[in-house]
């Protein structure tokens, strides 16, 4: 008997939540300031669509809208980060600009998208790269903050700088040319 109380005693512990999501890449939020010099790198304008894969607290697409002019949709797989991003965006007066959906980045169709946001691991752009070039018309622009899409793919642009508060930053720009890869 108290080896099966243990044994569920530790099941309890180990086990996640049946309605957790399955999270593979550990929530970071992006600097602010990194994320002003994104949206910048990606050139973003008032006719613009910002998708930010794995938006987290939604300050990508806020920004967007806030200081562009720009819609902006976030897709996070956590749904508290999908509420927290709702009210984010209502306290910051662009929830008429922007959307936040519950969704997993590697089913979600994204082809609405002119600027593409990732703060994601580079196994998981590796993962994303085919649904990009299948879905994104030629022309969208896609930034990626600290990790690339791999040596088949290198980016058009890179950016390296330090912010202010001494961190040391590459984001990485391509530009869509309509070239499928794997």
């Amino acid at each position: 008997m108290r080896i099966a109380v243990l044994a569920a005693a530790v099941l309890v512990l180990v086990a996640p939540p049946a309605a957790s999501p399955q999270v593979l890449v550990p929530y970071v939020p992006t600097a602010y300031e990194v994320v002003d010099r994104m949206l910048a790198l990606a050139e973003v304008t008032k006719e613009d669509v910002v998708y930010d894969l794995g938006s987290g607290d939604g300050r990508i697409p806020i920004a967007a809208a806030k200081n562009h002019g720009a819609r902006g949709v976030g897709l996070d797989i956590d749904p508290r980060r999908i509420e927290e991003s709702r009210a984010n965006a209502k306290a910051a007066g662009v929830e008429s600009l922007v959307e936040f959906r519950e969704q997993d980045v590697l089913t979600a169709d994204i082809s609405g998208a002119t600027v593409v946001t990732l703060y994601l691991l580079s196994s998981f752009n590796a993962q994303l790269r085919p649904i990009l070039t299948r879905q994104l018309r030629p022309g969208t622009r896609i930034v990626s903050h600290a990790f690339s899409m791999g040596p088949t793919w290198p980016a058009d642009k890179v950016d390296r700088f330090t912010t202010k508060t001494g961190d040391e930053i590459t984001l990485y720009l391509w530009k869509f040319d309509g070239k499928i890869r794997p």
